[in-house]
């Protein structure tokens, strides 16, 4: 329901928060099959109305609202914009709406207070870094279900972070439709090389986040790591993209299953060791009496660093290519350390 606040543009009034100004956009644009008009929601909307000049000097108001919307759309909710069949190609005319049927969860979807409760939570946890506009849409939905997610589940909500300063400029660019650029460090190769590609899905396997696209250069689909983008991620501009197909992420993310299936290496690991213990977590097999595991994996690059970062605690027994990568790493570590004057 939409109130209307008294006294619009008076002086003094308490500042309202732009998330609840937002909350309250999404709201009324969802409360109406029609539409609004603008001025019907500058006049009556929480956060609007409070500042509303009924004299029409609402240029900064209007401006605000512009913005709004951007960030509305932003958050991944459907904001239509309606253009009146008896004054088309007037901007004053145009109503502004929510369709229920595109932000409403499917029927069948239902959630318990414990699981709604559990929700809101992981929205919090989520909240910082390159991760808060996905809390942010998270945060928005539940609430538009009528759910204020802050009931203290724990005594206290951890942080994660993202670490991967990609990610967040090429989720924009996903939702978008944009075309972007970066330099990627493929491993084997002297220095990164620019890439210029479409992002069509940002997946995270094995705790790793991937970007799939479609390389401009290559003329062909890549998966790339987001650990190994260079430098800043940037818009071409001008250029964009039609939407990747439906289901493309748990297409891609079997088709890492698949290639992690593909690899097995066996391991010697050092009874009651680091290695053990945290590699031997994830073994597929394992030879008690020899101690020695088979694990899968993905990227041998990133395998590689891995194992050479338990030093002696683990000898690679096979595939040879992951031996030989490992070796090198080892090698590498031994000469800067001799270049350092560490004995």
């Amino acid at each position: 329901m939409i109130a209307r606040v008294a006294g619009g543009g008076r002086t003094g009034e308490q500042r309202i928060p732009v998330e609840d100004r937002l909350f309250s956009l999404v709201l009324a644009l969802l409360a109406t099959e029609t539409g609004l008009l603008k001025s019907e929601i500058l006049s009556t909307v929480r956060g609007y109305a409070e500042r509303y000049d009924e004299s029409g000097q609402n240029a900064n108001l209007e401006r605000q609202f512009e913005r709004d919307k951007d960030d509305i759309r932003e958050l991944g909710i459907p904001l239509e914009t309606v253009e009146s069949p008896d004054r088309p190609g007037d901007n004053q005319a145009l109503r502004y709406r929510i369709p229920k049927g595109q932000y409403d969860l499917p029927d069948e979807v239902r959630f318990t207070p414990d699981e709604l409760a559990l929700l809101g939570l992981a929205a919090e946890v989520w909240r910082e870094a390159s991760l808060s506009a996905d809390s942010q849409r998270a945060l928005t939905k539940l609430r538009s279900l009528g759910i204020e997610p802050r009931e203290p589940v724990i005594g206290y909500a951890p942080r994660l972070r993202v670490r991967d300063a990609a990610f967040e400029p090429l989720r924009q660019a996903l939702d978008r439709r944009q075309v972007v650029r970066f330099r990627y460090f493929k491993p084997g190769e002297a220095a990164p090389r620019e890439r210029t590609v479409n992002p069509l899905a940002v997946v995270l396997h094995e705790g790793r986040w991937h970007l799939h696209a479609f390389d401009r250069d290559a003329q062909g689909p890549r998966t790339f790591l987001l650990s190994r983008i260079v430098g800043a991620v940037e818009p071409v501009p001008g250029l964009t993209f039609d939407a990747p197909p439906p289901g493309i992420q748990d297409r891609i993310l079997a088709e890492l299953d698949e290639l992690r299936l593909q690899n097995a290496a066996d391991l010697a690991v050092t009874a009651g060791s680091d290695a053990e213990v945290r590699l031997g977590k994830r073994a597929v097999l394992r030879d008690e009496d020899a101690g020695v595991i088979r694990l899968h994996y993905t990227d041998a690059a990133v395998f590689a660093d891995e194992i050479a970062a338990y030093g002696p605690e683990v000898r690679v027994i096979g595939p040879a290519p992951l031996r030989e990568a490992v070796r090198v790493r080892l090698e590498a570590v031994v000469a800067a350390h001799r270049n350092g004057g560490v004995a």
